[in-house]
């Protein structure tokens, strides 16, 4: 099993002794988010700190800029780690696309698509020197010169994977993606019920195996050095639990465990801006539900229970123990290209 590590985007200075720390205490690779800061700045630092980590963003939104500028970021950062670079994208809600992006709206998943065949088109033509001829409906690609192609990559193309909730999502990642990042508020009920048999219908489809295919995320890991740590952490996952669960994209989850009425109570709570109350429905056994929570020394088998067969990669603290990193990177996955 793949576990990744976060890094604080907003400090560039410290992103070389954290990479380099990560890399020592045998994390997999870093991650980084899109959401105050760029997610690419951190992992093109990285990338120069560091030998061996995996480095991807989790995620990049998409629709924010053009595939061709996406294109040659991943390109750029492919190139600087010989080949330790994941691009993952996120489509991101309306209302950020319309209002904090200015981008214009329309149904992501198909558009999704057609982006991920954009950059796949482009690398293409820089890689193989395909005349670029890319026409969708949002997007076409016709112009690229020898002064406009990137010097050759050493190695493979950058995988490509994104972050998917619905079924719809889900095909897109299926069909046209090296990879699945899950959002967080899952559970094992949900991952064996709903997502894992339609990913891999869409596996079958194409023709690829499931050992072909990343699955990450997929729920939380709740954990500490002592009991009042991991009293924190659970607290935080509950908060995060009656938040997601106010969202209606995000009531089937609910619905799995007849819990769909809850979801309307969260939703009802979030719109008088009773966000108190919203994490107070949420109880303990709820919170085990959706979250591996254990101490250090029972954490393995605890990831393994929770997550075991469903996904091959999960984030964890920069701060666990480098014996405890090692240990759960035994844990059994699917997936074939994850190193050990």
């Amino acid at each position: 099993m793949k576990i990744l590590t976060g890094v604080p985007a907003e400090r560039l200075n410290d992103i070389p002794s954290l990479a380099q720390a990560a890399e020592r205490n045998g994390f997999s690779g870093l991650s980084t988010q899109e959401n105050r800061h760029n997610p690419f700045l951190p992992l093109a630092i990285a990338a120069v700190h560091s030998q061996h980590l995996e480095l991807r963003t989790n995620v990049a939104i998409a629709f924010a800029r053009s595939p061709m500028v996406a294109a040659g970021l991943a390109w750029d950062l492919q190139f600087a780690t010989a080949g330790r670079f994941v691009l993952g994208l996120g489509s991101q809600v309306k209302g950020h696309n319309q209002r904090r992006f200015s981008v214009a709206w329309s149904p992501p998943a198909p558009r999704l698509r057609e982006y991920i065949g954009a950059i796949q088109a482009i690398w293409s033509c820089w890689r193989d020197g395909t005349p670029l001829n890319y026409e969708g409906k949002h997007y076409q690609f016709s112009l690229m010169t020898p002064n406009f192609t990137p010097e050759p990559l050493t190695g493979a193309l950058p995988k490509l994977h994104i972050a998917a909730v619905g079924p719809a999502m889900m095909k897109v990642a299926a069909s046209a993606c090296d990879g699945v990042m899950l959002h967080a508020f899952c559970t094992p009920k949900y991952l064996t019920e709903s997502i894992i048999p339609g990913l891999n219908q869409g596996l079958t489809a194409r023709g690829y195996a499931r050992a072909q295919f990343e699955i990450s995320g997929g729920g939380f890991v709740v954990t500490g050095a002592n009991q009042a740590a991991i009293d924190k952490q659970f607290e935080w996952v509950r908060a995060r639990i009656g938040f997601y669960g106010s969202t209606p994209s995000y009531w089937p989850v609910l619905a799995s465990h007849g819990l769909q009425d809850l979801g309307e109570e969260l939703n009802a709570l979030s719109k008088a801006g009773r966000w108190d109350d919203m994490t107070r429905r949420i109880s303990d056994d709820l919170v085990h539900e959706f979250a591996a929570v254990a101490p250090y020394d029972r954490l393995k088998a605890t990831i393994e229970a929770h997550f075991g067969g469903l996904v091959d990669c999960i984030s964890l603290p920069a701060d666990t123990p480098p014996e405890l990193v090692q240990d759960l990177k035994t844990i059994a996955c699917l997936y074939q290209s994850s190193p050990a």
